[in-house]
């Protein structure tokens, strides 16, 4: 009996080592699927609203891209400065910067930690939006809800100048839908000259675009009419940090010269940053007065005429929101001497737009 038990206990044991050994071998038979990097990627940009008449495009700027790449689990692309992260194979992308440029796009294709990459570029016209305008189409007052005024002298503005500015209607208004600023001599409130000064402060401002103005300049020696652009934070910066950019300028004393120019600091006052060039019959006939603006560079034109390119950069002040003001000055350091015969001058606008 006693030997016959010990053999069962042995059988037993030896059952247990053999479930177990069992168990192991299962175990380590089992090997993980190595992870392998995508392979062949390809990109397929559809350009939106490309037609032989139109190779890039319909002007929205839009692209859609479609990825092939085996293996990959999610997608990342780089294009125009702007990296995008996504797990479609599909991607649409727009592009806002107006004008027909060449893009790169570079895309990487994942498998948990292993990539392949690749790039590719595209062609495309993005046409400018208009965000902004006024184009005075309603005889009477100017628009409250766009424009606003600097009244009075305010110590001749930083420049000497004579008149002191209203929003009378002898003064400004909208007639044949044209807006008109008339500078007057009279007497008024103790100075010689009236006339206005207008503006979008707290109203509307923008940075980077196309700001232009078609107008027809007054006549008169000591007329000084202007369309320009200041700094939203002029209350806080002052100038000329917060930035001046000049987009016309022109004085009665030497007629069809049109001045362009940038205030900023250590260059204000006469600055160097500014440019002339001349429109004809400048105060008989409508010209478009124009500045295209970027980080890069601040364009000027008359009549799409590119006169002067000033070149940006991260130092200047000329990377924020700058609002619009239109005004007709008398004299001053820049209009110097009023002709003694001058007794009214209007400065004609037939609008003022503003582009993205």
């Amino acid at each position: 009996m006693k030997i016959i038990n010990l053999a069962n206990k042995a059988g037993a044991f030896t059952l247990i080592l053999l479930f177990v050994f069992q168990s192991c071998s299962s175990n380590n038979d089992t090997t993980d699927t190595p992870v392998v990097a995508p392979d062949k990627i390809s990109v397929q940009v559809d350009v939106v609203g490309k037609t032989a008449e139109m190779p890039n495009g319909d002007g929205s700027g839009k692209i859609n891209l479609k990825i092939d790449a085996s293996n990959a689990k999610s997608y990342k692309i780089v294009v125009n400065n702007e990296t995008k992260e996504f797990t479609t194979s599909n991607f649409s992308y727009e592009f806002t910067q107006p004008g027909t440029k060449t893009y790169t796009i570079d895309v990487t294709a994942f498998n948990g930690i292993k990539y392949t990459n690749t790039s590719t570029t595209v062609n495309i016209f993005v046409a400018r939006k208009l965000i902004w305008s006024d184009e005075f189409n309603t005889d009477g007052a100017p628009d409250t809800s766009k424009w606003g005024y600097d009244l009075g002298n305010g110590n001749g503005f930083g420049n000497n100048e004579l008149q002191y500015y209203t929003n009378r209607s002898e003064n400004v208004k909208i007639e044949g839908g044209l807006l008109k600023i008339t500078a007057i001599k009279e007497a008024y409130q103790g100075n010689q000259y009236t006339s206005t000064r207008m503006l979008t402060r707290g109203k509307f401002s923008f940075k980077y675009g196309r700001a232009e103005v078609r107008a027809k300049l007054p006549v008169g020696g000591g007329t000084w009419p202007a369309f320009w652009l200041l700094g939203d934070n002029i209350d806080t910066a002052g100038w000329p940090l917060c930035g001046e950019i000049d987009i016309l300028e022109s004085v009665g004393n030497n007629p069809n010269v049109i001045h362009s120019s940038l205030h900023s600091p250590g260059r204000s006052g006469n600055t160097p940053d500014t440019k002339t060039t001349t429109a004809a019959n400048s105060t008989t006939e409508f010209h478009i007065y124009a500045a295209e603006w970027d980080a890069e560079n601040i364009k000027f034109y008359v009549d799409d005429n590119l006169f002067y390119t000033y070149k940006n950069s991260s130092t200047t002040p000329f990377n924020a929101k700058f609002f619009v003001i239109l005004n007709l000055a008398m004299g001053g350091n820049f209009g110097g001497t009023v002709d003694p015969n001058f007794k009214s001058a209007t400065y004609e606008i037939d609008y003022v737009r503003v582009y993205n």
